[in-house]
C-alpha cells in the first residue's frame, strides 16, 4: 500500500443508459452500456489533489444518448459526437498518466468501474495503462473503517462524514472529486487484501 504522500488516481465511470432496459429490451449491463466519461482525480491519501482530466468518450454501438442519460448524467450528444472513441481515449490517458512519472494505485467507488473499464477495453482492442496496476474498491475500504453496512451510496457516504455532494452528481469527474474528499476518513492500515489485481 502507499504511503501518505504517494500519488492515488480516483477514478469514476459515466456510460450510456436508458430509463429501464436497452432500445431492443435488454437488461442494462457492462456489455451493452458503453463509457461515455472516465472522470479522473490524481490525488494522496490525504486528499490533497495534483490533477484532474476529464476524459468524454464516443459510444460507437449506440451513438445516440438517451433522454434519461442526459438528464441523469447532465452529458450531452454534443460532448460525446465530439469525442473520440474509446481506443483513441485510452491512449490520451495513458499518455497523461505515463507523464505523472508514478506507479500508480487506481481506486473506485465499488468495483462497476473496474469491471466496465475490463469488459469494454476487452470488446474495443483498447489497452488501459489501469488495468495493469492495483486497483482499490475504496467503498469496501470506507465499510472497514466506518463498519457502516447500509448506506454506503457515495451521497450517504459524504453525508455520514457531514459532507454535501459538491458538483454535478453521475458527472464522472465531479464524482471522482467527491470520492477524494473522503479518502482523509479512510484507515488506510485497513486495506490489505482489498486490491482486485
Amino acid at each position: 500500500m502507499p504511503d501518505e504522500h504517494s500519488p492515488i488516481l480516483v477514478v469514476d465511470l459515466e456510460a450510456t443508459c436508458w430509463k429501464s432496459g436497452t432500445p431492443e429490451g435488454e437488461p442494462q449491463s457492462i456489455h451493452n452500456m458503453e463509457i461515455i466519461e472516465i472522470g479522473c482525480v490524481l490525488t494522496n491519501r490525504q486528499g490533497a489533489v495534483l490533477d484532474t482530466r476529464s476524459f468524454m468518450v464516443r459510444p460507437e454501438r449506440k451513438p445516440v444518448l438517451s433522454a434519461f442519460c442526459t438528464e441523469l448524467t447532465h452529458i450531452t450528444q454534443a460532448m460525446v459526437d465530439s469525442a473520440q472513441t474509446l481506443p483513441n481515449v485510452i491512449a490520451q490517458m495513458n499518455a497523461w498518466l505515463d507523464g505523472t512519472g508514478a506507479d500508480l494505485l487506481w481506486c473506485s467507488w465499488g468495483n462497476y468501474d473496474l469491471n466496465h473499464l475490463t469488459a469494454q477495453c476487452t470488446l474495443d482492442n483498447a489497452d488501459s495503462k489501469l488495468l495493469h496496476l492495483s486497483h482499490l474498491n475504496l467503498k469496501k475500504l470506507w465499510r472497514r473503517t466506518t463498519k457502516q453496512r447500509k448506506k454506503t451510496s457515495l451521497a450517504s457516504a459524504l453525508a455520514y462524514h457531514g459532507l454535501t455532494f459538491d458538483g454535478q452528481p453521475h458527472r464522472g469527474i465531479d464524482d471522482a472529486r467527491n470520492i477524494t474528499r473522503l479518502l482523509p476518513f479512510l484507515n488506510w492500515s485497513l486495506a490489505d487484501g482489498l486490491d482486485e489485481n
